[in-house]
């Protein structure tokens, strides 16, 4: 059922009807970070100069949810005010090579506009013919994906015994086999299937960075960072492996570990606090470096052919796997990256869009285009397709075509 008058999509479909496109290898973006977990696309054959218009543009509410693309369709979500600051957070699915709407979901919802302007801060993970859905109120949500039939729901606040915190639930669900893993304080794992909850562990404090999966010695574990600093669970149980402690102002660590063999990036942007790359022993994490080059505040690194590229609060940056800074690129604001096929796709915070090779000399864009007119810009770009979508916190939405041509 579309929630018709509390969602206006409208899309401008600008581009030439019938341009013949060569043959790309491409991949969906299914959920947060993309295919590969890692912010970084398999995508191939995609063209860094774009085409002058923009395919469509969505108005989605107010947030800084990124998309999810999975079979032809769009994920995303945004907050509609209504008065007083309340309204409704959306879960939107729209046509992602049109912009149309397909179904939409109301929950109500207040603005939120702590130290931000408010809205919502999840990601929908799609997984088969299943979209799930984390709410920074609470609850956690499984809908069909072709029609938003809702299959189940459970409230995490009642559930877990967590809070929300000052700013909301903001991680992003990981879907795992057959089970759905939330960081909200506990790290915990739900039957995917039926919503019932199989395990739960310590509260470790306020969290909002997704957890990152991978495999060691032949056992599968999570890397979760949290408000205690970085925390190793097993996958099946959420039993705790490791734990070193990494404390920032608010307690805010928010991005995505990296994981590289059995070393582990984190970086948090926080009271200077910096980043870190650790080493998972059979003793537990040890430290391998530390050092202030890089202060992710929302975004996290990507990891590109060896090299770390990401925001250092207002600056973007590329450092060694030894935590040397290689460069720094400055006028782009508190932007967010990603990597595909040996370039950069990088949103400025005011909304310009910069395609160039990721290399260690420096960053120089071979395309920019003005592509949303009104920031912050916070949200990560996706690639699905060929097509590149960029978000504002306002709630613009807007499909670019890089599609190779003939």
């Amino acid at each position: 059922m579309l929630h018709t008058g509390t969602l206006l999509t409208y899309c401008l479909i600008l581009a030439a009807a019938g341009n013949a496109h060569a043959q790309v290898k491409s991949a969906d973006w299914p959920h947060w970070r993309g295919p590969d977990r890692t912010g970084v696309s398999p995508e191939t054959g995609w063209e860094s100069e774009g085409a002058e218009a923009p395919l469509w543009v969505a108005e989605v509410g107010r947030g800084y949810s990124a998309s999810s693309i999975a079979d032809g369709r769009l994920f995303t979500r945004g907050f509609f005010e209504r008065e007083d600051k309340r309204g409704d957070d959306i879960t939107i699915c729209l046509d992602a090579a049109t912009g149309e709407e397909l179904w939409s979901h109301a929950s109500p919802a207040e603005l939120g506009d702590e130290m931000h302007g408010g809205g919502t801060l999840t990601t929908p993970v799609v997984d088969g013919d299943t979209v799930y859905v984390l709410s920074r109120t609470g609850p956690l949500w499984a809908f069909a994906a072709a029609d938003g039939e809702r299959r189940w729901e459970t409230d995490l606040t009642l559930e877990l015994e967590i809070e929300t915190g000052i700013f909301g639930l903001s991680s992003s669900p990981l879907v795992l086999g057959d089970a759905v893993i939330v960081n909200v304080g506990k790290t915990a794992a739900y039957d995917k299937r039926t919503g019932k909850l199989r395990w739960a562990t310590r509260d470790y404090g306020y969290s909002y960075g997704t957890p990152a999966p991978f495999e060691w010695q032949g056992e599968k574990l999570l890397a979760v960072f949290n408000a205690a600093g970085l925390t190793i669970l097993e996958e099946a149980t959420g039993a705790e492996i490791a734990v070193h402690g990494w404390t920032s102002e608010f307690n805010v660590n928010c991005s995505t570990p990296i994981v590289i063999g059995n070393r582990i990036f984190i970086s948090t942007g926080y009271n200077e606090k910096g980043c870190a790359l650790l080493e998972l022993t059979d003793e537990g994490l040890a430290l391998v470096w530390k050092s202030r080059a890089m202060n992710s505040l929302m975004n996290g690194c990507v990891l590109v052919d060896g090299l770390l590229y990401g925001f250092d609060k207002t600056k973007l940056k590329c450092l060694d796997l030894d935590g040397e800074q290689l460069w720094e690129r400055r006028g782009l604001g508190r932007g967010a990256v990603i990597g595909s096929d040996g370039r950069l796709i990088v949103l400025s915070e005011e909304g310009e869009l910069l395609v160039g090779p990721a290399n260690s000399e420096g960053f120089e864009a071979t395309y920019e285009a003005k592509v949303l007119n009104e920031g912050p810009c916070w949200t990560t770009p996706i690639l699905a397709g060929g097509r590149i979508y960029c978000r504002s916190a306002p709630g613009q939405l807007v499909c670019r075509d890089h599609r190779a041509q003939d």
